[in-house]
């Protein structure tokens, strides 16, 4: 394996920050640290119970996988851990795969953790973070959508304290219309008061803190929100005994630190999770990858996506071992880290040891934790990723691109999770195959001083009636030549009796495949039977190379002009007395 070990030691030998490792470092870490160690307790719980987990499971996988991050990723501010999104397509993995094997829910989600961070490393090793690109904005944006409406109703569950079952969200609209009068309302009191209360704290109170301290610590004040709600709903169950009363609340969690072991990979268990896991690695990497780019843009830093494959990869593989399950870069997490001041991944590590901590000492206070608030707190988290103003701007910009985010939309929320995800990236390819098959052309002409060519709808341009420019904005291949053949018929039936000279304006053609290559050998064969020439203008070098490989110059009947203002010159000289001006 001596690709691995080298990959590895790359990435571990790129982390310069251990070397400029300072004081000033260590601290801004430690506050940043104790910020998200707060912050990440509840919602490590939340995500294990949407996972369809035990409460610690959600701790562990805040643990080993932090410090596996910190070793092999790029960015210095990201914050790895459970995130909704990840942690409902795991559920609806572990669910269909325990129809399947009949195994604990415990052993399939480190099993799917594990094949997850697994296909990160390979794809990491091989430089596979294109691959990511499968998965366009409006796809990524119909997909949270979606599975942020399914989460948000799925938690109305643990909030009215009636049951909400279901596959999808018809199904489970159903099923809460059918037990809506069993709501418990001591259950959805506590719920509908979390709720109010964190929402409370994402705007009026950074606002109201913002009159007494600087704006970044009102914003990082009210980020640890949840841990306030976790601990007032905590006391008003003790107080009022309300579990007695029929009030769900975490119960017992097992204090100390999970023991390591080596997740079930037994082949049949591995075609049964690898399609699963794929769809996690692609969008655990894509929202990641979003976030470590966004927060390093702001202070100037790089990320390097093979390396974030890695980290991720080793981060999913330390979850899998450390009884954990999936896990990626939070985007709430990572902007307080960011905000909190965090100067190294060593934040991440101290936060590792807080929640270590945590995990060993502070468990048995978490006993009364009202399900309640925690499926208030995945509520607010998820309705958060939802953003209205993508789908007016998509609309307005881009119809072929809504097309592709409402399929997505639609698939997620009527049928499931990864068929919404598969409708989206096909959806994706076939309406980019639809585009590229119809290139865009458009006939151009110098404008007269200049030696600036450009459409003739829509500028003032010389034109002459022996010589026509046809400007191709695409690269040619075997899908889109066929458009271009019945461009050129028109062009040379509405010319046929004047036309002389075909130039073929190629700027935009970065690449001719071989089917494109012979069926422009066509069309010169058909303009010399007609008297026509066909000449190439602005040929990019790497294209014009592959042509000479070929000799395509020489079967050319005409020439291939380094710009297209020396083509005209030298075509047009010959056909003065034809030539108009824009006057003309």
């Amino acid at each position: 394996m001596p690709q691995l070990h080298t990959t590895l030691w790359r990435s571990w030998s790129a982390r310069i920050w251990l070397q400029d490792y300072n004081s000033k470092s260590l601290q801004a870490d430690l506050v940043a640290a104790m910020i998200v160690t707060m912050m990440l307790i509840p919602q490590g719980l939340a995500y294990a119970m949407l996972a369809g987990l035990p409460p610690e499971t959600g701790l562990y996988a805040s643990i080993l996988p932090l410090v596996a991050y910190a070793l092999l990723g790029s960015s210095h501010t990201l914050a790895v851990g459970p995130v909704a999104i990840i942690s409902l397509l795991s559920a609806n993995a572990v669910n269909m795969a325990q129809q399947q094997t009949g195994l604990d829910v415990m052993s399939l989600s480190m099993s799917l953790a594990m094949i997850s961070g697994l296909l990160m490393l390979l794809m990491g090793i091989f430089k596979l973070g294109f691959i990511a690109n499968l998965l366009s904005r409006p796809v990524i944006t119909g997909f949270i959508t979606a599975a942020g409406i399914v989460i948000a109703v799925g938690q109305l569950e643990h909030i009215l304290g009636i049951d909400i079952a279901g596959s999808n969200l018809l199904t489970s609209s159903q099923a809460m219309l059918a037990n809506i009068d069993n709501i418990h309302w001591p259950t959805a009191g506590i719920g509908c008061l979390a709720i109010g209360f964190l929402y409370w704290a994402r705007k009026p109170l950074p606002n109201l803190l913002s009159h007494y301290c600087r704006p970044n610590m009102a914003h990082n004040i009210s980020k640890i929100a949840p841990v306030s709600a976790a601990i007032i709903g905590i006391l008003v169950v003790g107080k009022w005994q309300l579990d007695t009363l029929g009030v769900k609340v975490v119960g017992d969690i097992p204090a100390g630190l999970p023991g390591l072991q080596w997740p079930n990979l037994e082949p049949e268990l591995i075609i049964s999770l690898l399609p699963s896991a794929l769809i996690i690695s692609l969008i655990g990497y894509v929202e990641s990858i979003s976030v470590a780019q966004t927060l390093a843009n702001k202070r100037r830093q790089q990320i390097n996506p093979n390396h974030e494959l890695l980290g991720l990869g080793a981060a999913n593989a330390a979850a899998a071992m450390s009884g954990g399950f999936s896990v990626t870069g939070g985007f709430s997490r990572s902007v307080v880290n960011f905000d909190a001041g965090a100067a190294t991944p060593m934040a991440g590590v101290f936060t590792a040891i807080g929640i270590a901590i945590a995990s060993c000492w502070l468990t048995p206070l978490l006993a009364l934790l009202p399900k309640a608030v925690l499926g208030a707190t995945i509520l607010v988290a998820v309705l958060s990723l939802i953003d209205p103003h993508e789908f007016s701007f998509t609309w307005k910009y881009s119809k072929q691109d809504f097309m592709a985010m409402i399929i997505t939309l639609a698939i997620v929320l009527l049928v499931s999770i990864e068929a919404g995800v598969i409708a989206g990236v096909v959806a994706s390819v076939v309406l980019m195959l639809w585009r590229t098959s119809r290139p865009h052309t458009a006939i151009v002409g110098p404008i007269s001083g200049t030696e600036h060519f450009r459409n003739i709808d829509r500028h003032q341009v010389e034109q002459c009636d022996r010589i026509v420019a046809l400007r191709i904005d695409e690269s040619l291949f075997f899908g889109n030549v066929r458009y271009l053949d019945n461009q050129i018929n028109q062009i040379v039936a509405s010319n046929e009796k004047r036309l002389q000279h075909l130039i073929l304006m190629a700027s935009g053609i970065n690449h001719i495949d071989s089917t494109a290559l012979e069926k422009l050998l066509d069309f010169n064969r058909r303009l010399k039977d007609k008297g026509i020439t066909m000449h190439m203008s602005e040929v990019k070098g790497p294209v014009l190379d592959r042509l000479q490989q070929v000799k395509f110059t020489g079967q050319l009947t005409g020439n291939i002009y380094l710009s297209q203002h020396q083509a005209w010159q030298a075509l047009a000289v010959d056909h003065a007395p034809c030539c108009s001006s824009p006057d003309h």
